[in-house]
């Protein structure tokens, strides 16, 4: 494998402009903006308790660290530059995104919500019984890693089986990743079109924190709980 450090430059410097310029693209709808306001109100009131700050403080320092190496250790060795048809970017987007969520699905379930430490600690983040912005936050430092593992040696793993993936490939699904587990756990209560399905998809998460004991284990689709029986 190569080390294109070009191609990391470039997923980063297109990560951070995307997030950048498209919060500020999204937040121009006053629906989405009435969310977001409701979502910091309701955050700023849990991190007002002595128990939030820590945690997130040291759930987003572990998050950091990870994608640092990430990006400067792992990325380089498996993106190319290479021109590629945008079917391909797509399907490789997909591909890593559902692997990815296999994966999780498979340690949410047997892990986090099976018996022992684990399931202690996914404790800590089922504290949050309806869920806001920041209880994308509130967990667990390892638990913050272990997820992150999961995507991170995804990208690898399929890189090793079926050659590098374009950056555009790895930027759409990182993307994806980020804010899908973020969005999961906001507060969104906009049934009309075109933001039902946002609200479907929190709503189902929120389900999932209502007990230690519901499903819903899947992260970026619910498609592994409708397969295996555990979609609530």
């Amino acid at each position: 494998m190569n080390y294109n450090w070009q191609a990391a430059l470039l997923f980063l410097a297109a990560v951070v402009a995307v997030t950048v310029i498209g919060k500020q693209l999204v937040f121009l709808n006053a629906d989405l903006r009435r969310m977001r306001d409701h979502n910091r109100e309701q955050d700023r009131l849990k991190l007002a308790r002595a128990k939030y700050p820590p945690v997130v403080k040291q759930s987003r320092l572990v998050g950091l660290v990870a994608n640092l190496v990430f990006i400067a250790g792992v990325l380089p060795l498996c993106v190319t530059l290479e021109a590629e048809p945008w079917w391909r970017l797509a399907l490789d987007a997909v591909l890593i995104l559902m692997v990815y969520d296999f994966f999780y699905y498979l340690t949410h379930r047997f892990l986090f919500h099976g018996q022992g430490y684990f399931r202690q600690v996914h404790a800590l983040h089922h504290q949050a019984r309806s869920p806001t912005h920041i209880d994308a936050f509130y967990v667990h430092p390892l638990e913050t890693a272990v997820g992150l593992l999961l995507f991170m040696g995804t990208v690898p793993l399929l890189a090793v089986l079926s050659g590098p993936f374009h950056v555009a490939a790895l930027i759409a699904s990182y993307l994806v990743f980020v804010q899908i587990n973020t969005i999961n756990h906001t507060h969104v209560e906009l049934p009309k079109f075109p933001f039902r399905t946002l609200s479907w998809i929190t709503a189902k998460h929120h389900v999932h924190h209502e007990s230690m004991h519901k499903g819903n284990y899947a992260t970026i689709t619910l498609l592994y709980d409708k397969l295996f029986g555990t979609l609530d």
